[in-house]
């Protein structure tokens, strides 16, 4: 008989967006009578001469969900598991049930991930909103105020290491999770970054968005290991135990999964500093 695995303690996740075109086209450009397509490009062209920065990037509002990777975490940090939702359909009506549903179903452990109180979770849950979706306990607006999930100083429902390492916004961390992968000798971002899921989407590239996705997640979850350095939580001889671990999920996992194996092209190695 198997062994029994430890309750999930931690959700981390990540998510990947699209624009709907459809939702674009009424909204914004309903006297231009453009297809969902056009209405997109139209609108990136918008956002990119208003910004002046070079970016495109479209508020969420306008966004659905077609990518959500979430790893499986035990309470001693232990890497159990890692899937993309709905795959292969990759639904975002499928992919915002099974989140929220899953998120109950483990007993609603604490979601980790990297700025989602700031994108990733206001997307999922007007997503729900959308879709006729109930989820009571996350919006359990009746209870204390500290108590309620959407609490921004709640971290046992959610907890953002972007929040956690800017002092909820205090300072600014310039780099994000790239920079913090790297700085304990992970990939980071590898081939492919945030700015070119629309594209990816729009040519039919579901397999390399869900690839960004679950490096992502790997990416989150060291750092959210060395943020239980960082707090006390864990000493850093077993956080190496965790990362050794968690090296080995992925390599037996690397040759079904080839973003496992680009993943482990990139590793690098955390060494303590010398001399004390």
């Amino acid at each position: 008989m198997d062994e029994q695995k430890p309750p999930v303690r931690y959700l981390v996740f990540d998510i990947e967006t699209a624009a709907d075109g459809d939702l674009i086209a009424r909204t914004r450009y309903a006297k231009e009578e453009l297809t969902a397509q056009q209405a997109v490009r139209r609108f990136r062209d918008d956002v990119l001469a208003d910004r002046g920065d070079g970016k495109d990037i479209l508020p969420l509002t306008y966004m659905l969900p077609i990518s959500v990777a979430v790893a499986k975490v035990d309470d001693k940090y232990r890497l159990q598991d890692l899937s993309v939702l709905d795959a292969p359909q990759f639904r975002p009506h499928i992919i915002t049930r099974n989140f929220w549903q899953g998120w109950a179903h483990y007993g609603r452990p604490t979601l980790v991930s990297f700025n989602g109180r700031g994108y990733d979770l206001p997307v999922m849950e007007l997503a729900a909103f959308r879709y006729g979706y109930s989820v009571p306990f996350w919006f359990n607006v009746d209870d204390k105020s500290f108590e309620q999930s959407r609490n921004r100083f709640n971290f046992d429902a959610h907890l953002d290491l972007q929040d956690l390492l800017t002092n909820f916004g205090a300072s600014r961390l310039n780099g994000g999770l790239n920079l913090l992968a790297n700085l304990i000798g992970k990939p980071g971002k590898v081939g492919i970054d945030g700015s070119r899921v629309q594209d990816l989407y729009d040519a039919g590239q579901l397999g390399e968005i869900n690839d960004y996705c679950r490096c992502d997640v790997l990416d989150t979850y060291f750092v959210f290991l060395r943020s239980r350095v960082l707090l006390g939580k864990l000493k850093i001889e077993d956080e190496q135990k965790r990362v050794a671990e968690a090296r080995q999920w992925i390599e037996a996992r690397a040759e079904e999964t080839p973003a496992y194996a680009q993943y482990l092209e990139h590793w690098g190695e955390w060494h303590p500093p010398e001399g004390g």
